[in-house]
């Protein structure tokens, strides 16, 4: 069941929100040639601890981290390890927080250093996935034009969606319903109504859409090792235009 958020509910998933970005905006400062994924972890976790939250993801189904740290080929769920990252890698990064009974997640994928124009491509056809997919987050559409819109400009640019990993609903829980896939016709699923608050997040692939899950459990990889971005917001449906609670 599709639970709509009161505007003290809204309020607090922005709180959430607002922790986010700042954990984003300050790995973005830390990536560089080097750095090793476990250290923007503990990065992570100290911001948000700080601020008094807590880590949606760390123990959520056992999952051993604060983020998400998917390097060039990993899709989604790149657990932080003692890998230093180096110039031309691309990093995604996902983060979800709880404050105060309520949660918010979002991810962005970073260049470190300098990348390849193709790397770079990747990353700004993603970001205006999301980007087109927020603007079709109104009330009166339907679920499905969300996920059209993504397909559309993904492929239009000869990328392919990745279809095992899906946006979500989020509020009192981090993942909640409903699905929402980054492919599809347009025009169907449930209709958006105010107070819908929607976890959208392209998963865009540079080769196949096809991923393999590597032996972690966890690691989602593109099945022909092409590259992949990843960038996530969390967004409220209004009466007017929609709030993104993650900027």
């Amino acid at each position: 069941m599709i639970t709509l958020k009161s505007r003290d509910e809204i309020s607090a998933i922005r709180k959430a929100g607002s922790v986010t970005r700042m954990v984003l905006k300050n790995i973005k400062e830390a990536v560089r040639p080097g750095i090793t994924t476990l250290k923007l972890d503990s990065l992570a976790e100290d911001i948000i601890k700080s601020e008094g939250a807590i880590p949606a993801f760390k123990g959520y189904r056992d999952f051993p981290a604060t983020i998400c740290a998917s390097i060039n080929e990993v899709v989604v769920h790149g657990i932080p390890s003692k890998r230093a990252l180096k110039e031309g890698d691309i990093v995604g990064i996902d983060v979800g927080v709880g404050l105060d009974g309520y949660y918010a997640d979002a991810a962005e994928t970073f260049m470190v250093g300098r990348v390849s124009d193709e790397a770079k491509r990747l990353i700004t056809v993603t970001f205006g996935c999301l980007e087109r997919a927020i603007s079709m987050a109104r009330a009166g559409n339907r679920l499905s034009d969300i996920s059209f819109s993504i397909q559309e400009h993904a492929e239009n640019a000869l990328y392919s969606v990745v279809r095992a990993f899906v946006g979500h609903g989020i509020g009192s829980e981090i993942h909640e319903e409903p699905e929402i896939p980054n492919f599809g016709r347009p025009h169907r699923g449930v209709r958006l109504e105010p107070g819908m608050v929607l976890a959208i997040e392209p998963m865009i692939n540079a080769g196949g859409y096809q991923v393999e899950v590597l032996k972690d459990g966890w690691t989602a990889v593109t099945k022909d090792r092409s590259l992949s971005a990843h960038f996530e917001d969390t967004v409220a449906v209004t009466e007017n235009d929609p709030e993104v609670l993650t900027r």
